[in-house]
């Protein structure tokens, strides 16, 4: 079935506009900007140590109810020329840690009106603290190695390590 004119009339078109290249080239001057819309000159207060772990205190008691990013909180820092390595154990912590990196920024940034400061977080291996030592004859052996003395008690009085 083919389409009535009066069906047709129906769907109304846009008007056509056309734009002159000359309207394109026209600039027109800019306004003088207001107070509100300069860009704020950078802050850069000097301050110390004890500040930045106030300031980092602070940020930590806010994210206290995220338990985990509340105990990454709680990591030991260093901090050397305007930055803060944040020690990180695994990659878990990685992820968790850039998840808020921004948000900490902003905070002790503002708290200690620095701009120039940044944290970033560091992944470093958690070094093994020896052994795990699990029956009696281990545990003694451990203490035999920092005592020797022990071995000469244990053969004396003809004790068995094994209960």
């Amino acid at each position: 079935m083919k389409p009535d004119f009066a069906e047709k009339s129906r769907y109304k078109t846009a008007p056509k506009t056309t734009v002159k290249l000359t309207d394109l080239l026209k600039v027109e001057p800019k306004k003088e900007q207001t107070a509100a819309n300069e860009v704020k000159a950078e802050v850069n207060e000097p301050f110390t140590p004890q500040q930045l772990q106030a300031a980092w205190n602070d940020f930590a008691e806010l994210r206290k109810k995220f338990q985990a990013e509340y105990q990454l909180l709680g990591q030991p820092y260093e901090f050397k020329d305007n930055v803060v390595t944040v020690h990180l154990h695994n990659t878990v912590q990685e992820m968790m840690f850039n998840g808020f990196r921004l948000e900490l920024s902003a905070f002790v940034r503002e708290k200690l009106k620095n701009n120039v400061l940044q944290i970033v977080g560091e992944l470093r291996e958690v070094e093994e603290t020896g052994r795990v030592l699990y029956t009696n004859r281990d545990k003694f052996d451990y203490l035999a190695e920092k005592n020797p003395i022990l071995k000469e008690l244990k053969d004396r009085l003809g004790l068995d390590t094994d209960y």
